[in-house]
C-alpha cells in the first residue's frame, strides 16, 4: 500500500465517505481517516475548510488542496494529478 500525505475526514454513517473509501482501498492508496463524529476538533476543522457547512468527506492532500464530497472521477484525477496512482 501507497503511504501518501492524505488526510480523509468522515463518519462511518456517511454514504460519500464509504464509497471514497472503497476507492482508495481498490487503487492502494493508504490515507489517515478521522471520524469527526469521534473528534470534535476535526469536525470544527471540517466546518472551517467548507465555510461553515459540515459536509464530508473532506480530503486534504499533501499539496495543502482539498476535495469536499469529490466523484470517483475527480478523486481518481487529483491522485493522478499528484503522482500517486
Amino acid at each position: 500500500m501507497a503511504l501518501v500525505d492524505i488526510t480523509m475526514y468522515g463518519a462511518d454513517w456517511c454514504g460519500d465517505c464509504r464509497r471514497s473509501k472503497r476507492l482508495l482501498e481498490e487503487l492502494d492508496v493508504q490515507v489517515n481517516h478521522i471520524d469527526v463524529e469521534v473528534d470534535e476538533s476535526a469536525a470544527a476543522k471540517v466546518r472551517e475548510i467548507n465555510g461553515g457547512a459540515q459536509s464530508i468527506p473532506v480530503l486534504v492532500f499533501s499539496d495543502g488542496t482539498h476535495m469536499t464530497e469529490p466523484s470517483d472521477n475527480d478523486l481518481k484525477a487529483k491522485l493522478t494529478s499528484l503522482g500517486i496512482i
